[in-house]
């Protein structure tokens, strides 16, 4: 995956205007293919998604849980892939 980092002020307007629903921010937010991405989702779930294309916003994983990508250190805590539609509705989309 090729990734480029930008750094916006703006990051709280970004997250509303991308769709993001308020319960499911996190500390970073992408977009890839589409779709948006919040938090530290792995990357099995963000190709899953590419390839399935279902008909939401994007996915999400709350918070911080140790043991996500990027936060290995300490006790892994178990943690939900949330996916997040234009209407609103949530659905489990993989649990780690």
């Amino acid at each position: 995956m090729e990734v480029n980092n930008v750094s916006d002020t703006r990051l709280a307007a970004i997250k509303t205007e991308s769709g993001v629903p308020a319960d499911l921010e996190s500390c970073h937010t992408a977009k890839v293919g589409g779709y948006v991405v919040e938090g530290h989702v792995p990357a099995e779930d963000i190709q899953r998604m590419l390839k399935e294309k279902p008909a939401i916003v994007g996915i999400s994983v709350a918070g911080m849980p140790s043991g996500s990508p990027g936060m290995e250190g300490g006790a892994k805590q178990p943690y939900t892939v949330t996916a997040f539609a234009k209407d609103g509705k949530q659905t489990v989309y993989s649990k780690h």
